[in-house]
């Protein structure tokens, strides 16, 4: 068995903690270690905060007012997608698979969310869509189970 859901969401703050909290809750009821989950809602929170405050352009029209997230559990491994209608990430960084860890000033108040979600995760690639743009982070990470709990099984 598979589970998978994607959420088409406003570029406002109350969607992250909604984000979060379906994550949550399809991890729990999977029976993913509450560990993994918590790691995986944390990284999914970053992500839907960088679309929340970078994902739009005006210019672009009403469509740049929203983001997708998208998360797979399939098998031994979780993955999720966050895709916003913004600029995009800069080309220089947008070309790598790792954007290069720049540790935030200490009195910094944000910089700090990819760098998280490269250690929160297994795997993380940022990018940019084609055509019209936006920026895409996705990340995965490979489950432990609850005690007791079976594994979702790949279809």
């Amino acid at each position: 068995m598979s589970i998978w859901w994607s959420l088409h969401l406003r570029r406002e703050a109350a969607s992250v903690p909604l984000a979060r909290r379906l994550l949550i809750g399809t991890m729990e009821t999977a029976g993913v270690d509450p560990d993994i989950s918590y790691d995986l809602s944390v990284a999914l929170s970053e992500a839907c905060a960088n679309a929340v405050e970078h994902g739009g352009d005006m210019a672009r029209g009403p469509g740049s007012e929203a983001y997708r997230v998208t998360a797979y559990l399939d098998g031994e491994k979780c993955r999720i997608e966050v895709a916003d209608a913004g600029p995009g990430f800069p080309a220089s960084s947008a070309s790598r698979s790792r954007p290069p860890i720049r540790p935030a000033h200490s009195d910094a108040e944000n910089g700090r969310g990819l760098c998280l979600i490269q250690e929160l995760a297994d795997h993380v690639h940022i990018g940019n869509k084609p055509g019209r743009g936006g920026a895409v982070v996705s990340f995965d990470k490979v489950l432990k189970w609850r005690e007791g709990a079976a594994p979702l099984m790949a279809v």
